[in-house]
């Protein structure tokens, strides 16, 4: 007998690969819209050969409404839309025996153990603070570094991870760094600029969020090219975020890509004045 879990994890894995392909290919053109896509344009034309047409056609509908086609289920509820899924789907996702979708915004579910990620625990905000703007939505002075130690990606996205997690806005620092490089293996997100700007999707739990470090001797991010990156942005990710976090990479783009502003932030030397200048560069471009 033909075994049909097996047949549908392959499927939903060949999907979440063609998923972070093209999503690898969005945030490329947010961050840097002159860059050669046409490594990544090759393995998205290759992973769509290996779904089966239904499959792909379904895949595709979704992702003409959003940018998010499948997501993970975690705790009973699609993290998408957060809605608590009915028992009998939970169980049905979890057997994989086919492809389901949510009953609510309609996305693919799969399903992933929800300690086999990191979990974002930042603290929500309470009812008597007032609301935040600009890039206090999504950070503080705590998570500057301004003196990275890290010589590699790897050893960056390291350091950062651990900030966040002292800063409790993560619970597990190398579950992050695993996610984070699991993504770079995917296309590095270091720019010509000499910035960089690692991630990790779906971790759930909290709000978009990051850390950022600056390495004051060029480092070489993508071990391919020079060491020419000075600048690490860590973003932390949950699904329902996936579509804001490319404007937020955007802004950080349009502000990162000056060079004068670059500079300004390189001059810093404490976390305060990392953030002072930072909430100062970016308060038009991430209101």
């Amino acid at each position: 007998m033909k075994d049909t879990t097996n047949d549908m994890t392959s499927t939903i894995n060949q999907l979440i690969q063609l998923q972070e392909l093209i999503i690898a290919k969005t945030q490329r053109l947010a961050a840097s819209p002159q860059s050669n896509l046409s490594l990544l344009d090759e393995n998205i034309a290759s992973m769509r050969k290996c779904v089966a047409p239904k499959v792909l056609q379904d895949f595709d509908r979704l992702l003409q409404k959003s940018q998010i086609a499948i997501v993970p289920m975690e705790q009973g509820k699609c993290t998408a839309c957060n809605m608590t899924l009915p028992v009998s789907l939970v169980h049905q996702v979890h057997a994989a025996e086919a492809i389901y979708h949510c009953p609510s915004c309609a996305r693919l579910l799969f399903y992933r153990d929800a300690d086999s990620s990191a979990r974002n625990t930042r603290p929500p905000r309470k009812r008597t603070e007032a609301p935040k703007t600009g890039i206090a939505k999504f950070s503080s002075d705590a998570l500057m570094v301004p003196d990275l130690e890290g010589k590699d990606a790897e050893s960056v996205i390291r350091e950062l991870a651990e900030k966040l997690k002292d800063a409790k806005y993560i619970d597990d620092a190398e579950k992050l760094v695993m996610a984070a490089m699991a993504r770079e293996a995917v296309d590095s997100t270091a720019l010509e600029n000499g910035c960089a700007f690692p991630h990790a999707r779906g971790i759930e739990g909290g709000a978009l969020s990051f850390a950022l470090g600056i390495a004051k001797k060029p480092i070489a991010f993508d071990s391919s090219k020079k060491a020419s990156t000075q600048i690490v942005v860590l973003m932390v990710i949950p699904t329902a975020a996936s579509t804001f976090y490319l404007k937020l990479i955007a802004g950080f783009n349009r502000v990162l890509m000056v060079e004068k502003n670059r500079d300004a932030l390189l001059a810093t030397d404490t976390p305060e004045k990392m953030w002072k200048t930072l909430v100062k560069l970016t308060a038009k471009d991430i209101p």
